[in-house]
């Protein structure tokens, strides 16, 4: 289990997207899922769902975050796990983009580069049948159109995607 800064990893965007006054927080696990649900703290409003075909790419994880949405949902800013430096401010400068504007996606950039986004429930079909290890990111190239993109400054978070990742994290 990563630990950064005494919380696991996934942690840090569970408890900003709880901070940030998010309706539902879902947590999509795949491999070592049960160990990961178990190290975290879910919000009231937070469930863990679990994706089988994780190995598949990150399509499948944003699909089943997208099938078990509530049905009343507008739409859901999408968060990976190994962005811990990604705050609430960032997220609550999403969703009030999205209520202004109404924009399908709605993505936060950074100095250097892009950031989480937020997807519309009128994407959600879309989003929901992606394939492979892509991600939104092929919905944004694909119609950039759709985009509305929201200046936070500063650097973009750092991924942590293997051990030497921590250094400084």
């Amino acid at each position: 289990m990563v630990v950064v800064d005494g919380r696991p990893l996934a942690q840090h965007a569970i408890d900003a997207l709880d901070a940030a006054g998010a309706d539902e927080v879902i947590v999509v696990t795949g491999h070592d899922a049960v160990k990961v649900a178990s190290a975290l703290t879910l919000p009231p409003h937070g469930r863990i769902v679990y994706n089988p075909a994780f190995k598949d790419g990150q399509a499948t994880s944003l699909a089943a975050a997208i099938h078990a949405l509530d049905d009343e949902s507008e739409a859901a800013v999408i968060l990976m796990a190994d962005q811990p430096g990604v705050t609430s401010d960032v997220i609550r400068s999403l969703v009030d983009r999205f209520r202004s504007t109404r924009r399908q996606v709605v993505r936060a950039m950074y100095a250097d580069g892009p950031g989480p986004s937020l997807l519309s429930r009128e994407i959600y079909a879309e989003a929901g049948h992606l394939h492979g290890d892509v991600g939104a990111r092929i919905l944004i190239a694909s119609h950039p159109e759709w985009v509305e993109e929201v200046a936070v400054g500063g650097p973009a978070p750092r991924d942590v995607d293997e051990p030497a990742d921590l250094d400084g994290v």
